[in-house]
């Protein structure tokens, strides 16, 4: 197995640093409810909010699409919610990555129904190559080309989260 380095550590905490400062100003002098997704965001909300100014409370949601294990069923199963009363709260939403859209398509008209005072999206990466449904990112880490990616949250078939950067992963060579 071969990983070819691709979003360096350095690089990535810089620009977790620029979309802190960029949520601190957005909500300055308000409190943010927190959303990370489970399990791929799990680094990237650690990282982002221990660079957050403002007030912050923390949760997280897991959620999957079933079908045929190929194909999602258009369907979203929430594993874990939330379990905070959001109506009326500045609601960040923390995602791994967009590609299909789907899942956030789901999860945002599920919050939404929640009434909070305003919603966002903050993505760590989104890869526009392979989007069916149009999603809103407010604050975007990094935007990559159509390649399979592991490292800094995002796995392949559970291994490799751990890795501090993005690898593009190649099962070339392995034995």
């Amino acid at each position: 197995m071969a990983i070819e380095v691709y979003l360096a550590q350095e690089k990535i905490q810089a620009r977790i640093k620029e979309l802190a400062d960029e949520i601190n100003k957005d909500f300055a002098g308000k409190e943010l409810h927190v959303i990370g997704i489970l399990n791929g965001a799990f680094m990237f909300t650690a990282d982002l909010v221990r660079h957050l100014t403002i007030p912050v409370t923390l949760e997280f949601m897991a959620a999957s699409s079933y079908g045929d294990g190929t194909v999602s069923s258009g369907e979203l199963k929430i594993n874990l919610d939330i379990k905070k009363d959001i109506e009326g709260k500045h609601v960040l939403i923390i995602e791994d990555i967009v590609d299909t859209g789907l899942t956030l398509k789901v999860l945002k008209k599920n919050l939404e129904e929640r009434r909070p005072s305003s919603l966002k999206l903050a993505s760590f990466l989104f890869k526009p190559a392979r989007l069916e449904h149009p999603v809103d990112i407010d604050y975007l880490g990094f935007e990559i080309e159509d390649h399979f990616v592991i490292g800094y949250g995002l796995d392949y078939a559970g291994r490799y989260r751990e890795l501090p950067y993005v690898g593009i992963y190649s099962p070339e060579g392995e034995s």
